[in-house]
């Protein structure tokens, strides 16, 4: 990028990278729960919250069963826990008809499919300069100039990028500086595979300077920017669809995820689309206090996810409800894998 203002500006250039493979982790493939894994896992949740998940479940099979929309936006520690197999089987299943996530998400998943490993040891790597330095981050940045320059979203270019060789070797001929080869290791546990493979929307909702891809030489702000635009009106056109109903699970997304959901149905609204019926999810650790969304002098009023997908959005349109599933992601959601397979 090119700069003619008035102030100082950081010389990206001089940014210098290494190998992935070289790169300390804390999550391997051998960490990931797969399908055959989840009926050995011990779920240990108040009854509350067991029939909250229930209850989304039914809604799942029903919005399933209707034509429905049930659109999935998480955060990356759902990737980091492991749970991406779950969630690629539902898709697989034709159970999401929209995943969305933020960019660190979208990350992790680029990663295992790589090289099956992911969530750098930031500690270790920080005091070094290293954090966020591998190499591999440009090639994310490539998918998305190439991506940009054809009027795709985020999550199309990520997947033509796993999926698609000659949208990856015209990537890497177009932008990479030096000779390189990609191969994707592992592509059967990427949710970015499992979208493009089914061609279900997946939409990536990101800001500047928020991801270690902007660390980089190859960084392109107008790319990034322009390639998760196109996302955002993918993801408003299918809340567009929950005229009829349909479900909208927030999965450990603290602001991203409540907050485009947020201006999604309000622009669905404006256009004549007004959201009926549909039941919103919240999946997330902390305690919830009704009473305190309304009360802009606690601090629980400032957890956009509670009040936004739990409170504000459903309670604003007919006949919509919302849930907050208070617990650990590795019980919640495995718990709600094995309640949605045992009503099919």
């Amino acid at each position: 990028m090119q700069y003619k203002g008035n102030f100082g500006f950081f010389d990206i250039a001089g940014i210098n990278t290494y190998p992935l493979a070289e790169r300390s982790n804390k999550v391997k493939l051998a960490d990931l729960v797969t399908v055959d894994k989840v009926a050995d896992i011990n779920i240990e949740l108040p009854s509350e919250t067991c029939d909250y998940i229930e209850t989304i479940a039914r809604a799942i099979i029903s919005a399933k069963q209707k034509g429905s929309p049930v659109i999935v936006f998480t955060g990356a520690h759902l990737i980091k826990n492991g749970m991406g197999p779950l969630l690629i089987d539902l898709i697989d299943r034709g159970l999401i008809t929209l995943l969305a996530g933020n960019g660190a998400t979208a990350i992790h998943d680029f990663e295992l499919a790589q090289i099956g490993q992911t969530s750098e040891n930031v500690p270790n790597a920080l005091s070094k300069g290293h954090f966020g330095m591998a190499y591999e981050f440009a090639y994310i940045n490539f998918a998305l100039s190439l991506g940009n320059e054809m009027d795709l979203g985020y999550g199309e270019s990520l997947g033509k990028m796993i999926c698609d060789d000659d949208f990856r070797n015209e990537a890497l001929s177009k932008y990479s500086k030096q000779s390189s080869k990609l191969k994707f290791q592992n592509p059967e546990v990427s949710f970015i595979a499992a979208c493009h493979r089914k061609k279900i929307p997946l939409t990536i909702h990101v800001g500047i300077g928020t991801d270690v891809i902007d660390q980089h030489e190859s960084f392109d702000g107008q790319a990034k920017g322009g390639c998760s635009g196109r996302d955002f009106l993918i993801y408003t056109d299918q809340v567009t669809k929950l005229t009829k109903g349909g479900v909208v699970l927030n999965i450990g997304s603290a602001v991203t995820g409540p907050e485009v959901l947020l201006k999604a149905v309000s622009m669905a609204s404006n256009a004549g689309f007004v959201p009926r019926n549909f039941v919103a999810a919240d999946f997330d650790l902390r305690p919830y206090e009704p009473a305190q969304m309304v009360d802009e002098s606690a601090p629980c009023y400032y957890f956009r996810d509670q009040k936004s997908v739990v409170t504000r959005i459903p309670q604003s349109f007919n006949n919509s409800k919302g849930y907050y599933v208070q617990g650990n992601q590795k019980q919640t959601f495995p718990l709600l894998y094995k309640k949605i397979i045992e009503k099919l």
